[in-house]
């Protein structure tokens, strides 16, 4: 009967032990502060912009989808450029990283734009005829009979053995260049030939502006071999300006 006792008397202290814990747990939660939502927490302040005496109020971009439009930008080194684009560009850093002769280097000193211009607009008022011109001319020459006196036109002289014939014999009075012929050997020679035969000569850019004054699509050099009183003083002060433009060593 003492073994009873004293096992019920442990178990009654077990649970009074139990109740106390459970009433410190709930005196615990009662005792903390409740946390309480406020009002106006759902609705988001939202600020008004900036009030400011700027006539364009700053706005930023958003590039994201559906935004703003994507700015332009430099694409040039990701495009697979053409064969012969990409043959022009190698050539041309060649050119400036390696040992350029002096008869190759003279080409890179043409005319200035201006005189380039003037020199185009004389040089125009001499294109050859056309065969619509020629027949014309031919016939009205024809109709007048044998004792029309009429002289030949003054033309401008083109293709490379025809010049070299007229420098030759001193007969040019101005021989213009193309600067970007293509092989350049083919007219490598002639500033020497004209600077020999003491033919004013001149370099110039594109030789498709030489090929449109001929009626064709490019030409190499031209010549002139005469010009009309009413030019000669321009012509003159054409051919100074051309023997200026060329460097001393050449």
């Amino acid at each position: 009967s003492r073994d009873f006792w004293a096992e019920r008397k442990s178990s009654s202290c077990c649970l009074c032990l139990c109740l106390c814990c459970c009433y410190l747990r709930v005196f615990h939660l009662l005792s903390m502060p409740r946390v309480v939502a406020k009002p106006n927490a759902a609705k988001r302040s939202v600020k008004p912009y900036a009030k400011s005496a700027a006539l364009h109020v700053a706005r930023p971009k958003n590039f994201g989808l559906g935004g703003t439009v994507q700015p332009k930008r430099d694409v040039t080194r990701f495009v697979k450029w053409p064969k012969y684009i990409r043959l022009q560009r190698q050539r041309s850093i060649l050119l400036r990283r390696l040992k350029v002769p002096p008869s190759i280097r003279q080409f890179r000193f043409t005319l200035d734009k201006n005189v380039a211009t003037q020199l185009i607009t004389l040089l125009s008022k001499y294109s050859p005829e056309t065969k619509a011109e020629k027949s014309a001319r031919l016939l009205a020459a024809a109709q007048e009979g044998e004792g029309s006196s009429k002289k030949k036109p003054f033309v401008l002289k083109f293709g490379l053995n025809h010049i070299t014939t007229l420098v030759e014999q001193k007969k040019a009075k101005l021989v213009v260049i193309a600067h970007d012929v293509d092989p350049i050997e083919l007219v490598l020679w002639l500033p020497a030939l004209c600077r020999k035969m003491d033919v004013p000569y001149c370099i110039i850019k594109g030789k498709s502006r030489l090929g449109q004054l001929v009626h064709q699509k490019t030409a190499t050099c031209v010549a002139l071999t005469d010009v009309a009183d009413e030019h000669s003083a321009a012509f003159n002060r054409l051919v100074e300006s051309c023997k200026l433009s060329l460097p001393d060593e050449h």
